[in-house]
Order: C-alpha cells, then structure tokens, then sequence
C-alpha cells in the first residue's frame, strides 16, 4: 500500500476515541482490515478460494500422476480412516475449472493433486456417508506447472510408485521440455543423473513390469540392476522369456515375491556355462575300465582308476595313440 493511503488511514484513526470499547473493536477490525490490504498488495498475503463440492464433479486431470484405477479401499484406508477421524477433509485438492464444465454438461473441475483424497470421499460418499464432500482449491496453471506442482507435492510421498512417477516423467519431457533432460532437470531442480534413471525405468519393457506382483514394487533400483543384462540382444531374449514365464506363473496363482523375480531375471541373463572340454573314453572292450581322454584347447590330459588292471591300459592306450595318428585324436 503506498504512503498516501497510509497517512489518510492514520489521519482517519487518529480522531477515534480510545475509551470506547465499541469503538475499539470497530478500530481493530479497520486496522486488521487496512493490514490485510497492505499485505495482499505488498504480495505478503494471498487468498485462496476453497470449495466443497461433489467429487462426482471431478475427474482426474490426464496428465495426473497416480494411477487412479489401482486406488483401492485397502490402498487408501489410512486416508479413509483420517477422514472419519478428523470429520473432514483437513488440506484441500489442487483444481483447475474445465471450460463450459459449470452449469453445463460433464465435470466442472479435473484434479491437479489429490487423487487419493477424491478416492476416499467418493468411497465414503457411497458407503453410508452421503454428506461428505471434497474440499478442492482451484487454480488457474498451464500444464507444465500442474505437471510441476503436482510433482513438487507427491515426490516424497511413498504411496505413489516409482514406475508411476518414471511414467509421468517420461510423459513431460516430451510434451514440456521437447525432450530435452537437462532443461526439465533444471526446472524440476533435480540433478540430471537422478532423472536419467528414473526415464531409464520408465523405458522397462511391459514383460517385465507384468513379472512384479504390482507397478508399486517396481523400484528404480530394478531398472538399474537390469539395465546391463538388456544391453545385448540374446541376454535380452532370455530376460524377456523368463519374464513372460514368471507372469504366466503369477497368472496362475504362484506367488511370487520380487526377490524371487529379480533372481529369476538376472540367472536367466547367464545361461549355465557350456563345458569347452571335449571327452572320450577308450576302453579295451565293452565293460573293461576306461582311460578318459579330455581335450581343453591345445592340451590333452589323461584320467584312469588307480587300480585298473595294466592289460587293460595298455590296450586303451595304444587304442589313443591309433586314433592320435590317424587325425581323430
């Protein structure tokens, strides 16, 4: 507020008499008043509008980064808990108004940040608590600030998975940041490295997401260990075969645990060693003891019982040396 409004409203208050109490309460609230308005104009104050509405009234904001039909009754009991405890909803949902959605057809709002808490009051609603009603915020944003927003209030939260926010990331960068890392690094305020491996994960192959139990148990950290055993094609062909086969089996009720799957995956990258050393047995005749030939490289080396009878390794042997000059040995 400038100094002229000020010196007007002291002028103004300095003829108010200070022993009446009516006239002191009217004083205090002209004061707060003329505060309140310097603080809004000073941008030290700003009002919000908060609504209650139906949350039928809602819908989910496309770009919004939960994924609201994995929401469920047990998934958001704490929520739902909080709510019947405290009687309403304490903190309010990010909105924005939807063109020609007021007083018109189809939803008037679409939620920027707030999914669970619209889940639990749409639940509560239905479940013998008619008169609960969603308390939302609206704003005006462009979509890359909701996008920003909504990130800022749920990156912390562990309720929502990191596949879901690598899904979410991997979205913006191409709609807001035409693809460039760095400059949404630099507006999210993350380091380059840290998005990177989120956008890694978003990258994971479909047949691998189905081996987890749920999107929440697939971690940033399961990107990275699989990364190297997907760089080379036939290694991949065999992730991607055990993981089909582990869906398959969660399909038909084996429970799997991610420890389970994360072994299952990164043993099939390694097939099981092919041995390299060629073998033959050469044996006097049929049931006599044997000398075994092993052949690794340019070496051959020799193995027999202890005890087998002299004839017979004489005769295996010249059987050796026979094979040796013909080229087969």
């Amino acid at each position: 507020m400038s100094k002229k409004h000020d010196a007007i409203f002291d002028d103004v208050l300095k003829d108010i008499e200070a022993p009446a109490p009516q006239r002191d309460r009217a004083g205090a609230r002209f004061l707060k008043r003329s505060n309140t308005m310097a603080e809004q104009a000073s941008g030290q104050r700003q009002e919000k509008v908060l609504r209650l509405v139906d949350p039928e009234s809602c819908v989910m904001w496309a770009g919004h980064n939960r994924a609201y039909d994995a929401l469920t009754e047990d998934n958001c009991r704490d929520l739902i808990d909080g709510l019947l405890s405290q009687g309403q909803q304490e903190f309010p949902a990010i909105v924005r108004r939807l063109r020609g959605g007021q007083g018109g057809e189809g939803p008037e709002f679409e939620v920027i940040c707030g999914a669970r808490r619209h889940f639990a009051v749409s639940w509560l609603r239905a479940n013998n608590y008619p008169k609960f009603q969603y308390l939302v915020e609206e704003r005006e944003l462009t979509d890359e600030e909701a996008f920003r927003l909504a990130d800022i209030e749920n990156r912390d939260r562990e309720d929502i998975s990191d596949y879901e926010r690598a899904l979410d990331y991997a979205r913006a960068v191409k709609e807001y940041y035409g693809g460039k890392q760095n400059v949404m690094a630099e507006r999210l305020q993350v380091s380059p490295a840290w998005l990177s491996r989120y956008l890694q994960l978003a990258r994971l192959d479909s047949r691998i997401i189905a081996a987890f139990p749920s999107l929440r148990d697939v971690k940033e950290l399961h990107a990275r260990t699989l990364k190297p055993l997907l760089a080379e094609e036939e290694s991949r062909l065999r992730v991607l075969y055990e993981a089909a086969k582990i869906a398959d089996g969660r399909a038909a009720g084996e429970a799997i645990p991610v420890a389970r799957v994360m072994s299952r995956l990164k043993a099939a990258a390694t097939p099981p060693r092919q041995r390299d050393v060629a073998e033959t047995v050469y044996r006097s005749g049929p049931g006599a003891a044997g000398v075994q030939l092993r052949r690794k490289g340019n070496r051959l080396s020799l193995e027999f019982a202890r005890d087998i009878p002299d004839a017979d390794l004489r005769a295996a042997v010249e059987r050796l040396l026979k094979d040796r000059a013909s080229g087969q040995a």
